[in-house]
Formats: structure tokens, sequence, C-alpha cells
């Protein structure tokens, strides 16, 4: 009797562009800490600190046919690199971001033009966290967002901005009001040829520097302003100092009567005061550009916190609602988060270095549905689980969420990586039979084949 097989081979990656990101020894995918990955539908971003390698494929194509190499302009004097990059997918067009250590936001596109460049804060960005959700506690609207989380803050930007700045950016190189070298090199000048992008900015920092953090969707406002018209998101961090921490993130950014007066005042005093100089001291001198300032933070209150030392929080993994969230330490212990109520639900022992994604499979289906060409599977058809990758073990688990069992043990090779693809925007609007669940892939380094966990499980 053969035995079964639960991930299906998609192709391979490996070619000789990948000696440039580490590989050619065992265990390079994995043992480089530097070494960072983002995976969409199509294409697969691998970036060491200096360069970005961009493999994409179409169906039944070979991955290594389209292949394209980003060399961020990074400034020396800082000792500036590569620290998370993410894919931004839209209906019209996919581009990837690229976070640095000097806290620098850039976007390029698929043939390696730089599109935006912004300063989000002073300090070194650490993770980028693409989601959507159709619905919250407030209201029963969508709700995307592009977040980038540092070392003591949290920024989110709005999916819908960014969207409408590419489709400018888009439209201006179709139109050819540029010739192509005069956009790059003012793209390349200004940074921001097309807009700066609004965000909100969050200082998360009570309890220690953090080491990963994610916006897990919109909460209901204090009880002493029920009736205010900002809009309040829940933050969730863990680091060293706290295995998890929770916030309350407001929209507004005056945290005082007197920072609001100061915010309206000082301003309009300084530019009086700079406007009459000039009108007594005129300098033919060429102006000097100026220099991109962090923006400042809006109101963060503290809600929980859980100290356990000598425990440190290591990674965290969201649901595609967000209302749970399952935290890897230092321990070897994996925590289920209800990011609601803030409380622990479940509780995993033994996985040291462990990552974990959350997946949408079907679980007990009727056979016959499998096997119909008309049936066309719904979000209700799919069940919630969660893949925790141990490779110490060699292996990944599938469990079923809340409080379900162990559905699946799969070998896992080491020197792999379980990966997810990234959020498109706009996929919550689709209809509920064109729904896409949540897929896991796994990356083998030293082979270099790519296959994906099967969506059906008996």
């Amino acid at each position: 009797m053969s035995r079964r097989s639960h991930t299906t081979e998609l192709s391979s990656i490996a070619c000789e562009e990948l000696s440039e990101v580490g590989a050619g020894k065992e265990g390079w995918l994995v043992e480089n800490p530097n070494l960072l990955t983002a995976l969409d539908t199509h294409s697969l971003a691998l970036a060491n600190r200096f360069m970005v390698l961009v493999l994409h494929w179409s169906n039944g194509s070979d991955p290594t046919s389209h292949r394209l190499k980003i060399r961020p302009d990074l400034s020396p004097i800082e000792a500036e690199y590569i620290s998370a990059i993410e894919w931004l997918v839209f209906d019209d067009f996919t581009v990837l971001a690229i976070g640095t250590s000097c806290g620098f936001l850039l976007i390029y596109s698929l043939q390696g033009d730089l599109i935006h460049k912004q300063l989000v804060n002073n300090g070194k960005i650490i993770k980028f966290r693409v989601r959507g959700t159709k619905r919250d506690l407030v209201q029963d609207t969508s709700q995307e967002e592009f977040c980038v989380v540092l070392r003591t803050t949290i920024a989110r930007f709005d999916g819908s901005d960014i969207q409408s700045m590419l489709q400018r950016w888009f439209q201006e190189r179709r139109s050819h009001f540029w010739d192509e070298n005069s956009m790059r090199q003012a793209t390349k000048d200004s940074g921001n040829s097309f807009g700066r992008l609004p965000y909100q900015l969050w200082s998360v920092s009570k309890y220690g520097s953090c080491a990963d953090a994610a916006i897990t969707g919109i909460m209901p406002p204090p009880l002493v302003e029920l009736q205010s018209s900002q809009r309040y998101y829940c933050g969730v961090t863990i680091g060293d100092d706290a295995v998890i921490s929770a916030y309350r993130l407001s929209e507004d950014r005056n945290r005082s009567i007197v920072g609001a007066i100061l915010s309206k005042v000082v301003p309009v005093t300084f530019s009086t005061i700079s406007s009459i100089s000039k009108m007594i001291w005129r300098s033919d001198s060429s102006p000097k550009k100026q220099e991109a300032k962090p923006q400042p933070f809006a109101r963060a209150s503290p809600l929980t916190c859980l100290r356990d030392h000598p425990r440190k929080g290591e990674k965290l993994t969201l649901s595609p609602s967000g209302t749970l969230a399952a935290i890897t330490d230092s321990l070897g212990r994996i925590l289920l988060l209800d990011t609601q109520a803030l409380v622990v639900v479940r509780l995993w022992k033994g996985y040291r270095d462990a990552s974990c994604l959350f997946v949408e499979l079907l679980v007990n289906k009727d056979s016959t549905l499998k096997r119909s060409a008309r049936y066309e599977f719904e979000k209700s058809d799919y069940c919630l689980c969660l893949a925790i990758h141990a490779p110490r073990k060699g292996i990944v688990e599938v469990w079923q969420m809340r409080t379900g069992p162990r559905l699946l043990t799969i070998p896992c090779p080491k020197g792999s990586k379980i990966l997810q693809p990234t959020y498109r925007f706009g996929s919550s609007m689709t209809s509920s039979s064109s729904y896409v669940p949540l897929e896991v892939f796994f990356l083998n380094g030293d082979s270099g084949q790519l296959s994906v966990l099967n969506r059906t499980l008996n």
C-alpha cells in the first residue's frame, strides 16, 4: 500500500542566482538570520542585507525564467541594510515593499523601478504585515491595512491610500508624460514624487522593545469616550521584557490640550518669523533639500501585560479575522491568544525554534462533493487550523482551532521553511463561491523544491 502524500509539488527554484543570497551550503535557507523571504502566489522574493532576488513564474512555467535583482540605494554612512520585505498585491498590479534598518519604506515595481520612498520612523523596521477583514466589532465594513513594525513603534497605512498612489504612478508611466529616464530620476531625487503616504504612528515601548507586533482589529472605545468619533485599534506586541502586551491605539495625535496648542501655534509662529527674516535678509543661495522627519505619535494606552522572566516572545502570527494569535516563546511553548478577550486559550509545549501559520482546510467533507466538478467550496466549508513547524523534530503538525485535535503530522526535511502568500487587497470583497482559502507552502532550501499543503483532509 503506497504512502499517501499530503503535499503537492509545484516546481523548483534552483538557479545560479541563488548563490548571491547564500545558497550552496546545507541549511542556507534557515541558518542565516539576515536572509528574508516573501511569497506571493506566483513570486518569491529572497533578500540578504543589500540585495533582493525575485523569482516570478506563471502556471506551468519555470520559476527561474523571470529573474530580477533589486539593489536599493542604502546609506553607507548609517550602515543601512534591508531588514524586512513583503509583497503588496492588488487587482491590477503587484509591487514589493522593502524596509530598512534606518526606518525607510521603499516600494519597487516588478521591473525594479523605485516607486516610493518614505521615512516611517527612526529605527529598524523588523516586520511588515498586510491584512484585511470584512467585519469588525464596530461596523460591517472592509478594513485593509499595511502595518510597519519597529522595535518601539508600530505604523498603520490604509490600503486604499497605497493603492491610489500606485495607480497614479502606473498611469503616469503608461501615459508617457515623462520619458523613462526622467521618471526614474525624479523619483530618485525626491524619493516621493507621487505624494507622501498618510499613516498613523504609535509608540508601544511601555513594556520594553518588541520582537514582533500586530494590529488585530478595531476595538470599542474606553467607557469614558463611548460617544467619541475616534476609531480605536487593538495592538498586540511580544518581546524580551514582556511576553505579551496589548494597547488601545487611538487615531488622535493630540495627547493633551497643551500638545494641541503647541502643535497649532508653534508651526505658525515659526513660519511667520521665517517669512519676516527672508524679507529682511534675502539670500541667493540655492535651497537645500529638506530632511525627512518622523511623524508625531498618536495616543497608545496600555491594556495588559504578561511578564514571565526569563520567557521571551519570539514570533507572532494572526488568524485571518485577527481574533486569534499564535505566539512562540523562548521556552519552546506556543500560546494561542484570544485577541478580543486578551486571554490565552490554548498552550503547546516542547516546540523550540518553532514557527506557526494559520491555514484553512477541508476537514471531513463529503467525498461526493469533492468529486463534483460543479460544486464550489465556500468560506464556511473550510476549517481554521494551525500549522506548527517544529524544525528540531523535523515535522509539521496541523491542529484544528480552537480546541480541536491534531489532524496531521507531515515530515519536513531539515533546511525547509513554511511560507504563506501575502494578503491580496480587495480579496475580502469577492463572492463566497470564489473564496480562496489560506494555504501553507513548503520550501526546501537544499533541493529548491516548492510544494503546497493539500486543502483536503479526511
